[in-house]
């Protein structure tokens, strides 16, 4: 899960392009970048960490242009700490470009292969997104030839794109003297979006991940890129699209809708705040045959992607609302960070309880989902600490058994806690009295409810049937040998690095 945007405007886009990245943070926190386009020249600034902290005054001078895309990466593949793996990527031939990618391929080790053997290209990094652009790049050379580029010649290689890539990818990219262009795979898996906004000097646009960036740069929302279309904006600010895809198929990700989008989005249609609400009320209805409502004193939820979730249960069973965490909202979400040391210390930094809210009582508490456990046995442990009486735990969608291959660093299936475990065990697990996960049809009914013309959707992590047909329990098993063996050598980087250190100062 990654943050893109793609601006083509009328006046420099820097500032923009900055504005919009903050929107995304939540989306990523590893890594941030911005390529500005001036005339055929390229210009890039990109950095481990923070987007505030990537970016200085100098740095935005530095990037002059009215064209420009940005990202903010989320480390899915490789060393969530190698730089190296900042985006966007580039790459000169043909043409010029550049590219912002969120999502994850399935197929990369072929498309390396046959990067290497068939279309003589060098894959620098270990991340498959690099593997995408050359992919592009190598099809754009092929469909064009010896010839300028035009729209036609543009769609001919992303329609190439399709039918080589699998698994998930929404694009942003700019060509050198061509103009902007954005695609999404034929699933749709990841979320993008596109508006325009009216100015003096002509129609701008914007893509971007999720609605709320162009709500917030003033843009009008005009509609989400389709499952396998294209769309080209040129240097005349023409716009052109084209469906790619030969057979598109709208299956969006539902953990966007879970965890990952902000509220204040709106994804395929779907409010993601009204869908969160729906989650509640669902999850509300099979909580009531499990647990007596007479034994809640107060439903208090885990900020913040639970709040709408918990608001409407609440609400539902008839018992009190409570905020029983305070957030420091100066710490990285959890979920996000890489690393279960730092994933479990972070915990008790990040939130604190209020104590009123517990001390006697008997709480349900509230989160979107349950995936390693770490922070949930935390969590309980914390409202017990305060003085709990009873601890339940609800948890807005299904077990989470399997990895997830389209862009969340889901962990491996020994990771996970439910793997293996009954409901009723992994309640144990986490130290609750009781545990009530949301049914994954009920999940999907919250969804449907607002859009009933959205059927089908990537459910993977909760039921392992994988949207675009290529994930094998051997390839599974593949990415968990290579998460352990990563697993394996960062410890090994980091003692090495701490035993330099020891040793430099043992000789100052």
């Amino acid at each position: 899960m990654c943050g893109i945007l793609g601006v083509v405007a009328t006046t420099p886009v820097n500032q923009l392009l900055y504005d919009g990245l903050m929107v995304l943070q939540h989306r990523g926190q590893d890594a941030a970048g911005i390529v500005t386009a001036e005339d055929d020249a390229f210009h890039m600034h990109k950095g481990a960490g923070l987007v505030r902290d990537v970016f200085r005054t100098r740095n935005m001078r530095a990037l002059p242009g009215m064209m420009g895309i940005a990202h903010c990466r989320y480390p899915t593949a490789g060393s969530a700490f190698d730089s190296a793996l900042s985006q966007p990527f580039y790459v000169n031939s043909p043409f010029g470009i550049v590219l912002g990618h969120n999502g994850n391929l399935t197929n990369t080790a072929q498309l390396k292969e046959e990067m290497f053997r068939q279309d003589l290209r060098h894959i620098n990094t270990s991340s498959d997104s690099e593997v995408l652009l050359n992919i592009l790049a190598h099809e754009l050379q092929a469909t064009a030839g010896n010839c300028r580029l035009d729209p036609e010649t543009i769609f001919a290689a992303v329609a190439a794109v399709h039918r080589r890539c699998r698994g998930a990818y929404a694009v942003v990219a700019m060509i050198a003297g061509h103009g902007m262009l954005a695609f999404r795979d034929p699933h749709g898996i990841r979320p993008l979006v596109f508006g325009t906004n009216e100015t003096p000097g002509g129609i701008e646009f914007l893509f971007a991940s999720e609605s709320v960036a162009l709500d917030t740069l003033g843009f009008q929302v005009l509609r989400d890129v389709a499952p396998g279309e294209a769309i080209f904006i040129d240097i005349e600010h023409r716009l052109h699209q084209r469906q790619c895809a030969s057979n598109p198929l709208l299956s969006p990700c539902i953990f966007e809708f879970v965890y990952l989008a902000r509220p204040d989005s709106v994804i395929d249609g779907v409010s993601v705040y009204e869908a969160r609400l729906r989650m509640g009320e669902h999850l509300a209805d099979k909580l009531v045959r499990h647990i007596p409502v007479g034994q809640i004193d107060v439903v208090i939820p885990i900020p913040d992607s639970s709040r709408p979730s918990a608001m409407q249960l609440a609400q539902r069973i008839g018992v009190p609302y409570r905020e029983g965490f305070v957030k420091n909202r100066y710490i990285g979400r959890t979920f996000i960070m890489p690393g279960q040391a730092t994933r479990k210390r972070s915990v008790r930094q990040k939130l604190n309880t209020v104590a009123q809210e517990f001390k006697g009582k008997r709480v349900l508490l509230v989160d979107d989902s349950i995936v390693r456990g770490t922070t949930s046995r935390e969590i309980v442990e914390m409202a017990r600490a305060a003085g709990a009486l009873r601890v339940y735990f609800a948890s807005a969608s299904p077990p989470v058994r399997y990895p997830n291959v389209y862009g969340i660093d889901m962990p491996t299936r020994g990771e996970l806690i439910a793997t293996g475990r009954s409901g009723e065990e992994i309640g144990h697990e986490i130290g609750a009295d009781a545990l009530v996960y949301q049914d994954l049809d009920a999940l999907r009914a919250s969804i449907r409810d607002l859009k009933p013309a959205l059927r089908d959707f990537d459910t993977s992590c909760f039921d392992g049937r994988y949207v675009t047909g290529d994930v094998t329990p051997e390839y599974l098993m593949a990415l968990e040998q290579a998460r352990e063996g990563h697993r394996v050598s960062s410890k090994e980087e980091r003692w090495a690095t701490r035993q330099l250190q020891l040793n430099l100062m043992s000789a100052g």
